[in-house]
């Protein structure tokens, strides 16, 4: 299933968007400003990014640098108020695939979605490597020494945004907002369930890398 990443600040828009995209049959994570943005494309990996220009700590063009630095081929489609041609242009020129003014049609943006996503992307992403385990985000499979590995959906998202950051620690929000969407009702001790058996299961594979939780802060990474 796509991942998407909606990065707007006004929150009825947000909400409205994002129920639609996820009627479609798509995943969605929504950030508010800049730096939730950067915080996403570091744990997650995107399909596709809707992106204001309008937020509350920047001009969200200063993220496209970021989007092709860290997950390149990912299409950018702009959906701001900036209707000026200037600004379209300056938008286009700077990086985005695609540009929606605001207020648009549902049936339009879903339109542009997925013409985007039928564009082959530029490049694909870099496999990650910890350990004997390596993980590539494209297909969203995990394998230790070329034997393919079978994790439940959640786990994986789980072992995604840890590898992503192997070595360094991941927020536990961030790790939330990696494997659930940002609409879903997250159960208390649910992440660490799900932590807890990834950790077990990569321990009896001997893959080479140990899980540690980071107290009050999340979870970190890292070769054994």
């Amino acid at each position: 299933m796509t991942r998407i990443l909606l990065i707007e600040d006004e929150p009825e828009m947000a909400k409205l968007v994002a129920g639609n995209i996820a009627k479609a049959g798509f995943l969605v994570d929504r950030a508010g400003s800049c730096e939730e943005a950067r915080l996403s494309l570091e744990v997650a990996r995107y399909g596709l990014v809707l992106l204001d220009r309008r937020l509350p700590d920047g001009d969200g063009l200063s993220l496209l640098a970021v989007v092709r630095a860290r997950q390149p081929g990912t299409p950018v489609i702009l959906l701001t108020a900036l209707d000026q041609l200037d600004d379209k242009v300056h938008g286009l020129d700077a990086g985005a695939d695609d540009y929606l003014t605001k207020p648009f049609f549902n049936d339009e943006l879903m339109a542009r979605i997925r013409a985007a996503l039928r564009r082959p992307g530029a490049e694909p992403a870099a496999a990650q490597m910890c350990g004997r385990l390596r993980f590539d985000p494209g297909s969203r499979e995990a394998w230790i020494d070329g034997q393919p590995l079978a994790f439940k959906r959640r786990e994986l998202l789980v072992l995604e945004a840890l590898i992503r950051r192997a070595g360094r620690v991941v927020q536990r929000d961030a790790l939330i907002d990696a494997v659930y969407g940002m609409d879903d009702e997250v159960q208390p001790k649910a992440l660490d369930s799900h932590v807890s058996r990834l950790r077990k299961r990569l321990t009896e594979l001997e893959a080479g890398v140990v899980i540690h939780p980071v107290r009050n802060v999340g979870y970190l990474m890292r070769q054994a």
